[in-house]
């Protein structure tokens, strides 16, 4: 067999049983054991390689490590000593052996064993995180003057977005109404007239008093037309008969004071006729006394004392007659005051004044018309009533005999029979409104 093949096949152990040991011992492989030192016999035993020699397969000769040998020692390059100098050696820090001393961490505890690893460096002195938590700062604390005041800033806030709120859903109406996106109007153009409400009102600025009492357009109407009506032949001998003569007397009137009423301006209405009872409104609210006829203002209607009637027809027939041709006219003339709104001033101005006897006159200048309006139709149908001869001296004389004088409770509220005469007898000549003017009177003519 060759030299060399008897070299490789020497056993391994040999080279062990020359340091004295089967084995390596501990540390053997480490820096500075003996493993790391050639020997002599090392340096002898080996052969230096060629080119055209093949290569043993097998392990060679062991060698002694124990033993040093500077001289097969590579002199390592000094390290650096600038701090700022770049080694020419690059790569991963060298990973600690195991079982090799760890440098220990200062100032602070290790938490989880000993790190190991290629990630970690050994070398580190200082500590790179503290496991102590920061120190945490206490609650800062608040008068209770600075707590209250911020509670009443935060409930008044609290309070303006809630009214603020209702108003935009109170506003959502208006908006849909009037939306935002509308165009807009220069300043410069003029606003579109806006067309008027076809349910609006006109108020008609109100007249005085006076100035209705004193100036109504009834007055400058001219002549009562005649209308050619008859006196009802109807025998008043019953309550019913009386009511039916009064309800046949009526249009005669309507037909006569309707045109004069209409060109004066106010709108005609014709009253009603009623038999006067118990349940009758009062003197307060109607003019007349309750025990004779008179006119209601709250309804327009006539009301007839027909009982005094049936008794004045029993005695007197013609003069009852005449005397219900009277009555019918002088309520009718109230009538004509109502639809001319001179009953509501006269009234107004009655009730203003504080005396008694300023009351009674303001009553009398009323009534006092009344009878007038009364003449005023008699005169103007004299003929188709048949007021003529026995007739119409028989009512020349009730007028004359007629007044305050005749009242059991001696009112002065309608006036002396010398004043019923002063304004019936020159109306019934007239048959015209215009002498009827009993507000612009003296008080000597209206007594």
């Amino acid at each position: 067999m060759p030299e060399d093949d008897a070299d490789t096949g020497s056993s391994p152990t040999a080279g062990a049983g020359t340091a004295g040991s089967a084995n390596p011992r501990p540390g053997h492989f480490l820096p500075g054991g003996s493993g790391d030192v050639l020997t002599d016999s090392d340096l002898t035993a080996a052969r230096p390689l060629t080119a055209n020699r093949q290569q043993p397969l097998g392990l060679g000769k062991a060698r002694d490590l124990a033993t040093r040998d500077e001289s097969l020692r590579r002199k390592a390059r000094p390290l650096p000593v600038d701090p700022n100098a770049v080694s020419e050696y690059s790569g991963p820090p060298v990973a600690p052996l195991t079982g090799a001393p760890l440098t220990p961490l200062t100032r602070t505890r290790r938490h989880g064993g000993s790190r190991v690893g290629w990630h970690s460096n050994p070398s580190r002195a200082g500590a790179q995180f503290s496991a102590e938590p920061p120190p945490v700062k206490p609650p800062r604390h608040y008068s209770k003057a600075v707590i209250a005041g911020l509670s009443a800033l935060i409930l008044i806030l609290l309070t303006g977005a809630t009214v603020a709120g209702f108003k935009m859903i109170d506003s959502y109406g208006s908006q849909v109404d009037n939306p935002l996106a509308r165009p807009s109007i220069k300043k410069s153009e003029a606003p579109l007239p806006i067309p008027p409400d076809p349910t609006y009102t006109v108020t008609v600025p109100s007249i005085p008093d006076m100035v209705r009492l004193q100036k109504n357009k009834i007055y400058a109407v001219g002549k009562l037309p005649a209308v050619n009506c008859k006196e009802p032949a109807i025998k008043p001998n019953s309550q019913s008969a009386i009511l039916n003569y009064y309800k046949a007397l009526l249009p005669c009137l309507n037909k006569a004071w309707q045109p004069v009423v209409t060109k004066a301006g106010y709108d005609f209405r014709p009253p009603k006729v009623v038999l006067q009872s118990s349940q009758a409104t009062t003197e307060d609210d109607c003019t007349g006394e309750a025990d004779t006829a008179y006119y209601c203002s709250d309804d327009e209607s006539i009301n007839i004392s027909w009982k005094n009637d049936l008794e004045n027809f029993k005695d007197d027939p013609l003069g009852a007659r005449v005397w219900m041709l009277d009555t019918l006219a002088h309520e009718y003339g109230h009538h004509v005051q109502q639809m001319t709104e001179m009953i509501t001033a006269s009234f107004s101005r009655e009730g203003w004044t504080k005396s008694k006897s300023m009351k009674l006159e303001w009553a009398r200048r009323r009534e006092l018309q009344a009878t007038c309006f009364g003449a005023v139709f008699l005169g103007a149908n004299k003929k188709a009533l048949g007021l003529s001869g026995e007739k119409l001296h028989v009512w020349e004389w009730e007028t004359q005999h007629s007044g305050d004088e005749y009242n059991p409770k001696k009112i002065r509220d309608h006036g002396s029979r010398k004043s019923q005469w002063v304004w019936a007898g020159p109306a019934f000549k007239s048959t015209s409104p215009a002498s009827c003017n009993t507000f612009s009177a003296p008080a000597a003519k209206v007594s």
